[in-house]
This record gives C-alpha cells, structure tokens and sequence, in this order.
C-alpha cells in the first residue's frame, strides 16, 4: 500500500461502514459515561448530599461498569465472531445498542443510579461483544499491506470519537435542555449505527460448526489460556498491546487532576488536553502507514517505546517550572499558552500520544495477520481481556499511590520509569529492529537515501536472493536498514572476523561463509529452502572503479538449487 493510500480507504465500501459503525459506538459509550458524571457530580451531588469521596467513589464505579463486561462477555462475542458472519453479529449487537439508548434516556429522567449503572454495564456488553467481529474481520475485507493503514484509521476514529463524546457529553448536560440532547443523541447515534452495519459486507464464519458455550466464565478462561499458548511474536505483541493501555489510561484518567490540580486550569484546559491527546495518537497511528509502506513490522515499536518513555519523564519536569496562577483562581486556555514555559507541557503531551499511537498500531496489525483464521476472533476477544485487565491494574495502582500521597506529576513520573523498563525490555528483545530505525534516521539525514521499486521485494516471494553491487562498506548497513523484516546476509569469514565487524553482525542475521567450502555453500541453500530472504554480494569485493568487478556465478547456483526468485539491487 503506497502512503498516501490508506485514506483510499475512507472511500471504499468494505471499510467505511465499518468505520462509521465503530465510531458511533465508541461516540455512544463516552457520550452516556461522561453525562452520568455530570449528573453525579453536578446535580445528584446537590440534591442528595453526596460529599466529595461519594462523588469520586461512584464517579470510578461508572468506569469499572463501563470495563467489567469485556472480562465476563469477550469470549461469548469471539465465539460468536467465528461461528456466525461477523456482519451478522455486529448488526445483532447494534440493535441492542438502540434498547440500550432507550435504557440510558429512561436513566437520565428519572435520575435513577441502579438504572443508570445499568446502562453503563450494557453499553460495556455491546462493546465487548462486538470488538472480537471489528478486528478479525479486518483481515477478511483487507489486503495485508492495507492492514496497517486500516487500523490507523480504525484507531484515528475511535480515540476522535471518545474526545467527541466527551466533550459533548460533558458540556451539553451542563444545560437546561441537556437530558433532551443526550437522549435524542443516543437514539440517533444508535439507530445510524445500525444502519451503517448492515453496509457491512458479508464476511462468512471461519468455524460454523463451532460448539457455542454459555457459561461466559469457563468460556473466559479457555479462551485466555489458548490466547496465552500463541506463538511468541504473537503473545508479546498482545502483551506489548495491552500495556499501551495500562499508559495511556492512566493518562486519560488523570488528565482532569492534572489540569485543575497541579495546573491551577479550568475544563477548556482539560480540553486542549484531551484533543492534543487524542489527536496524537491519530497521528501517531497514521504515521506508520508512511513510515512502514504497508509491511506488517514492528520495525519502530521500539524507538516508539522510547520516545514514549521521554516525553512522560518531560512532563514531570516540565510541570516543576510550569506557571501556577494564584491559591483559588483557575485560569483558561488563553492565559495558560500566554506562559512560554507551558508550551513545553502542551508539546510533551503531543509527543507521548504520538509516539503512543507509533507503537501500538502495528502491534494490532501483527495480532490479526499471524492468527489463525478459524481461531482469530477468540484470540483478539483474549487480547480485549487482557487490555481491560492492564487498565484495572493501572487504576488500581493510579488510586492506591494517589491514596498514599502521590501527586498527578509524581505519578506520571512513576509510569514513565515503569515504562523506561518496559522499552528496555523491548529494545532487548527487538535488538535490530531499533538498530534498523536508528541506521534509516542517519542515512536519510545525511544521505538522502530513496527506496525505488519497494514493490518488488514482496513480488519475489518468500524465496529469494538479494544480490547487490559491492561499491563500498556502507552497503551492507544500506540493505540491513532499508529491506524490510529480517533477511540474511551472506558474509565471507575473513570480513566477520574483522573486530569492527563483529559487533554489527550481531544485530543482523549473518550467514559466516567461505566461498571455497562446498559444504557451506549447501547449507545456504538449505537456508534459502526455508523460504528466506539472503542478501549476496556477487562481485566478493570492493569495486575498484566503482563499475561492476567481476560477478561469480554463486548465487545464481544458489537460487537455481533452492528454486528461488533472484532480485537485483
């Protein structure tokens, strides 16, 4: 996928509906959520005396209602996402949905709790069941190399749509007609989302003979435990997944005691906030469509990582010299940017959602390219859970060291450290994928590097000899930067041994090989049989004059006996 293309997809009919059917639902949830917390705060507050500790207590229950159904019906909705077509089961749960904003509006009248922590746990339960369809369908209606461009837009759309749903939700039960306009807008948000889902195209189940189980809780737990027996990639991308969300919201949560606590700013503050977040991450997420051309890699998952982890510690800091108006006074959005010293705050919080967006959408994308497709909507029903265990355990950690004394920035502080290790860990695990980005940085920097005919590396197939002319020393770290995934070099002993060497080819994939040993040149056939991609360099030397030395007919021999492509470079 080129990349400029992925917004192609917002023109295609086996995308858009979905696309829409997923924004409004999210739009649906935050929309009701942050309503009731208007109407606890603001109105219930007064009228039945609730205290401050009452008012956060049953503020913090609308969220767990909100996150406690995906423990208990992510299971049932992957169950249904692969014995039944998805657009099935994604129009069923939309019908639901329009009880549900029947449910809410009731709610909102009668300002009745039970009722409304109801709706908060339904609306949850719609969403659980729902997301095992929204993602494994994904594969079905996409080319691989447009994956990563759908869930950036799928990601863009969801995180645009909470901020919508929060701001309207929050400022429109501020006035008097405010139950009105929510009630008329869930019931218009649920009813186009139904009708957008039945634009859905037919996406036929994987398993139809699929033994259904109604008992959620055995379902849950068989479910995580084939989740968790994955391959590796596959398990540490969920797990690498799921503590994007363990960051990102403590971060969403906290944003509000930031804002007025530390910050001394009102709730247009808290907007600028939430926008700059959500929009971050937007372009975070559409940003590795450019940067990856399409491949399903977590080539920047790492530099993500990082950068993620410096501009969380930056908050901290930044908060330190940030402009504190008087004891008592608030201020708004005009004053706080009139202090130069905040922009650093206001750039920071960019920064961590960008580079939090970076990260998680190829980690997504490789959940649902490496699943099997029969077991592909209960793997991510596995991943939904273990996303809404990282952000109970986020805000449970959030509540205990804020109860202990902590402040927001003190906390961010925490977060970032923690992630720090978690970056660490990846770098360590993904050695040459940092190594790859690092070396791309450099080379387009000083060198201007273009990569033309990129299309053709996936048109030689998964067996193929990379050969290239040998001009100078910097051509192998060329290849190792810019060929996507991890193929192999072959690399003549002599050079390996060199000791500036050594250190370099442990972040590739290295062949060691004398030329004059025929056995070795058997075991790099058996190494291309296993469907890899090994770079050649045909000449066996520098060039002396910058043209072609002579090219020995190795690899060719070498493509001839593996029965692979051969690509020149």
């Amino acid at each position: 996928m080129s990349e400029k293309s992925q917004f192609l997809l917002l023109g295609q009919k086996k995308f858009v509906p979905l696309f829409i059917t997923q924004f409004l639902g999210a739009f649906h949830d935050n929309l009701y959520k942050n309503a009731l917390v208007v109407l606890i705060i603001y109105h219930l507050a007064t009228s039945l005396g609730y205290d401050d500790k009452t008012q956060q207590l049953l503020t913090t229950l609308a969220a767990g209602m909100l996150i406690l159904p995906f423990f208990i019906f992510s299971a049932m909705g992957g169950q249904l996402a692969d014995k039944f077509p998805k657009e099935k089961v994604m129009q069923g749960v939309k019908i639901f949905e329009i009880f549900i904003a029947m449910m809410g509006a009731l709610s909102l009248f009668t300002e009745w709790l039970p009722l409304c922590y109801m709706t908060i746990f339904a609306l949850g339960t719609h969403s659980a069941i729902f997301a095992p369809s929204k993602y494994s369908i994904l594969p079905q209606h996409l080319e691989q190399d447009e994956l990563i461009g759908g869930n950036a837009l799928l990601n863009t759309g969801t995180f645009l749509a909470i901020l919508l749903g929060t701001i309207i939700g929050t400022v429109t039960m501020g006035l008097a007609a405010g139950v009105y306009i929510v009630s008329a807008l869930m019931f218009i948000t649920a009813i186009v989302g139904y009708l957008s889902s039945r634009r859905i195209p037919h996406a036929p189940p994987k398993v139809p003979d699929l033994k259904f189980s109604f008992n959620p809780f055995k379902e849950t737990w068989a479910v995580m435990a084939y989740t968790l027996s994955q391959p590796r990639d596959i398990t540490l991308s969920m797990l690498g997944k799921a503590w994007f969300f363990f960051i990102g919201s403590m971060f969403m949560a906290q944003f509000a005691n930031f804002t007025k606590g530390t910050l001394g700013g009102n709730e247009h503050i808290l907007t600028l906030f939430l926008i700059l977040f959500s929009v971050g991450i937007a372009i975070g997420g559409l940003c590795n469509n450019k940067l990856l051309k399409g491949q399903i890699s977590a080539v920047f998952v790492p530099l993500a990582a990082l950068g993620l982890t410096v501009f969380s510690i930056d908050i901290y800091y930044a908060s330190l010299v940030a402009y504190r108006p008087p004891m008592g006074k608030l201020i708004g959005v005009g004053e706080f940017i009139s202090h130069s010293e905040n922009w650093r705050i206001i750039f920071d919080v960019f920064m961590v959602a960008f580079f939090g967006g970076l990260y998680v959408v190829p980690l997504s994308a490789i959940i649902q390219d490496r699943t099997p497709d029969t077991t592909r909507a209960r793997i991510m029903a596995g991943s939904s859970i273990i996303d809404s265990l990282f952000m109970v355990v986020s805000a449970v950690i959030s509540a205990v060291l804020i109860g202990m004394g902590w402040t927001v920035p003190e906390l961010f502080f925490a977060y970032a450290l923690a992630n720090a290790v978690a970056a660490l860990y990846i770098c360590r695990l993904l050695p040459d994928y940092l190594f790859k980005t690092v070396l791309q940085i450099i080379f387009k920097s000083l060198y201007k590097v273009e990569v033309r005919g990129y299309e053709n590396i996936a048109k030689a197939g998964k067996r193929a000899v990379i050969v290239g002319n040998h001009v100078s020393f910097l051509d192998p770290p060329l290849l190792a930067a810019f060929l996507p995934g991890r193929p192999m070099f072959a690399v003549n002993t002599k050079v390996a041994e060199r000791w500036w060497i050594a250190p370099f080819l442990k972040l590739v994939d290295a062949f060691p090989i004398d030329p004059t040993n025929p056995y070795a040149m058997k075991a790099l056939i058996r190494k291309v049989e296993e469907d890899r991609h090994i770079v050649i360099f045909p000449e066996g030397r520098l060039t002396d004059t910058g043209a072609l030395m002579k090219v020995y007919d190795g690899p060719g021999m070498i493509a001839d006996r593996a029965d692979a492509m051969i690509l020149p470079i």
